[in-house]
C-alpha cells in the first residue's frame, strides 16, 4: 500500500512504520525466547517442538496475505503463478526452522547477533564463486561484524543464561544460525528472480506463494513422516493453553511485522527498511538482556557494538551510493 502526500503525512507514516516494525518484532522476540526457555504448567515441561512455530507462522501468514490481497491488491492477473514458489518454499521452510531450533543451544542475543551477519556468506560466495571484488570499506564492515560475532561466541556465557537453555551447545547453535543464513540467501535470490520474471507480482503475492508452499512442506514434515512432531506439539498446547496463546501471538506479530515491512519498502525504499530492522535487532538484544534475564558482560556489549557498528557503516555506504546514483540521474 503506497501513500503519497505532504511531508508531514510522510513523517507520520514513517513513524507508524518504525513503531509497527519495532513493536511487532521485539515482542515476537520476547515470545520466541519465552517459548524456548520457559517451563509451562505444574509439570514444568519445556516446549521442545520449536520447529512447530514455523508451521504455525506459515499458516497465519498464508491467511493474512490472502486477506491483504483481497483488501489492498491492485495487481489483478499477471503475477507469478503459485507453482513458481516451490523451490524457494523449501529453503524458506528449512532455514527459519534451523534459526528457531538454535535457541535450544544458544541464547537469544547470540542468535540475533549470528543472524545479523548475513553479509558474510553473501560476500564470501560473491568472491569465491562469482569473482566479485568488493571495496575496502565493505571489507571493514564485514570484519567488524565477523569479528564481533566470533569474539562473542568465544566469550564465556553467564551461568544464569546457560541454565535457561534446553540443551546448551554453542557450536551446534551457531552452525544452525549460519545454515539459516545460507538458506535465506537462496530464498531471497529466488524471490528476486520471480519478481523480475513477473513484474506485476506484488509483495502480498510473494508472501502468499511462499507461505502456501511452506504450509504444505511443514504439514508433510510435521504430520506425514514417522518422526513428525506435529501431534506432540498439539498435545502440548492442549495441556498447556498458555503456550498455545504465546504461539498465536508469536505468529500474529510476524504477520503484522511483514505488513509494516512491505509498507516501508513501498513508500520509503529498502534502505529505510534495512535501517529500521537493524536498529530493531539491537533493541531486541537490549530488551532480552534487561527484561528476560540474559545479562551480558562488558566485553559482550563491546562485541554487540562491533557488530552493529559494522551494520551501521554498511547502511551509510548504501546511502552514499544511492545519493551518487540520484545525482547522476539529475545531471543526465
Amino acid at each position: 500500500m503506497e501513500v503519497h502526500g505532504s511531508g508531514f503525512r510522510r513523517i507520520l507514516l514513517l513513524a507508524l512504520c518504525i513503531s509497527g516494525i519495532w513493536s511487532a518484532y521485539i515482542y515476537q522476540g520476547v515470545l520466541q525466547e519465552t517459548l524456548s526457555t520457559k517451563r509451562f504448567g505444574p509439570d514444568e515441561k519445556r516446549f521442545e517442538q520449536l520447529a512447530f512455530l514455523n508451521l504455525a507462522q506459515s499458516v497465519v501468514c498464508l491467511v493474512w496475505s490472502y486477506i491483504m490481497i483481497k483488501l489492498w491488491s491492485n495487481a489483478g492477473n499477471g503475477g507469478a503463478p503459485w507453482r513458481t514458489y516451490w523451490s524457494a518454499g523449501i529453503t524458506n521452510t528449512i532455514g527459519p526452522a534451523m534459526g528457531i531450533e538454535a535457541l535450544k543451544y544458544i541464547s537469544y542475543p547470540a542468535q540475533v547477533l549470528a543472524k545479523s551477519s548475513k553479509m558474510i556468506p553473501v560476500m564470501l560466495m560473491g568472491t569465491l564463486v562469482y569473482g566479485i571484488r568488493y571495496t575496502f570499506p565493505e571489507y571493514i564492515c564485514t570484519f567488524l561484524v565477523a569479528g564481533g560475532v566470533s569474539i562473542f561466541a568465544l566469550l564465556k556465557t553467564s551461568s544464569k543464561t546457560i541454565s535457561k537453555l534446553a540443551h546448551p551447545n554453542a557450536p551446534l547453535g551457531y552452525t544452525l544460525c549460519f545454515l539459516n543464513l545460507a538458506f535465506d540467501g537462496f530464498t531471497n535470490a529466488t524471490q528476486d528472480s520471480i519478481a523480475s520474471r513477473y513484474p506485476k507480482t506484488e509483495a502480498w503475492d510473494i508472501m502468499l506463494g511462499m507461505n502456501l508452499w511452506g504450509t504444505i512442506y511443514n504439514m508433510i514434515y510435521m504430520f506425514g513422516l514417522p518422526q513428525g512432531i506435529g501431534f506432540e506439539a498439539i498435545q502440548f498446547c492442549k495441556l498447556h493453553p498458555e503456550a498455545a496463546w504465546d504461539i498465536l501471538k508469536y505468529c500474529l506479530c510476524g504477520a503484522v511485522g511483514q505488513n509494516f515491512i512491505f509498507m516501508t519498502i513501498s513508500n520509503f525504499g529498502s534502505l529505510a527498511n534495512t535501517t529500521i530492522t537493524t536498529t530493531r535487532k539491537f533493541v531486541s538484544i537490549v530488551v532480552s538482556s534487561v527484561m528476560s534475564g540474559n545479562p551480558l558482560s562488558l566485553k559482550q556489549w563491546g562485541c554487540v557494538s562491533m557488530v552493529f557498528g559494522g551494520l551501521s557503516y554498511q547502511i551509510y555506504l548504501k546511502w552514499r551510493k544511492l545519493q551518487r546514483v540520484e545525482k547522476k540521474k539529475q545531471k543526465s
